[in-house]
């Protein structure tokens, strides 16, 4: 029998990508309140294999995984992205975490609950590391504020902010979050008319206008989206870096 693996490829054809993916796993993240908080994952892993390399090893992406088990926090994804490109001889790597991250907030008729955003962390690894970080939070409906002395409940969110971020520095994602939700929670940006359209332009120009202030991002882009009947209306921007790659 032809050992197939071991044949010279005369197609000298790159394979962009290869890995595993929808691994559930439990990591760590930092939080502000408790120093860390434990979640689970969906973890992809892939590398990119110049045509001299016929195909890896998957199950090394698991070893790698698990070498860091119960230690996967910010600080480390340049160690896992450096280790599955040297063991895997690859000429780039990339890891992919998508988790829920917990906050327990007050609500607007102060009573305290658990919110959840949903993040994804892009791990990218070259010649440098690139890390960008995607995070969506909901946007109460408007109308919950007016509602606060009237006995019919408002059910249901407006919508959601989504915020992908590069970092210059070291920033908590609770303060990420604040800087979204000290406008998408303020009665006094609620106060419209309720032309959703200028709404949701009304709410990115102010977002755009704080997240251009933070000095620990280096670039970032936001997307407000508002989920009418049948269609969602949405817009977008971004700074300061505009023509990064996305």
């Amino acid at each position: 029998m032809k050992d197939i693996q071991n044949q010279t490829d005369h197609r000298c054809i790159d394979i962009k990508k290869v890995g595993v993916k929808t691994i559930t796993y439990p990591v760590t993240v930092l939080d502000k309140a408790q120093a860390s908080q434990k979640t689970v994952a969906t973890v992809n892993m892939y590398v990119n294999l110049p045509h001299r390399f016929k195909g890896t090893h998957m199950s090394r992406f698991i070893e790698i995984l698990n070498r860091y088990h119960g230690k996967i926090d910010i600080s480390q994804f340049h160690l896992i992205l450096e280790e599955m490109k040297r063991r895997l001889d690859a000429e780039a790597a990339h890891l992919e975490m998508i988790f829920p991250f917990f906050l327990h907030r007050k609500d607007d008729l102060d009573t305290l609950e658990v919110r959840q955003y949903d993040c994804i962390m892009h791990c990218f690894l070259e010649e440098e590391n690139d890390l960008r970080l995607d995070i969506s939070v909901p946007v109460a409906h408007p109308f919950n504020g007016a509602a606060r002395n009237s006995t019919a409940p408002v059910v249901g969110l407006w919508g959601k902010v989504l915020v992908s971020v590069r970092f210059n520095r070291f920033m908590w994602l609770e303060d990420l979050i604040d800087v979204v939700e000290s406008i998408t929670r303020s009665e006094l940006f609620f106060s419209t008319d309720g032309d959703s359209t200028k709404l949701v332009e009304s709410l990115l120009a102010k977002l755009d206008q704080n997240f251009s202030r933070l000095d620990e991002l280096t670039w970032y882009e936001i997307t407000v989206e508002n989920e009418s009947h049948g269609y969602s209306l949405f817009a977008r921007t971004s700074g300061p870096e505009n023509d990064r790659p996305q």
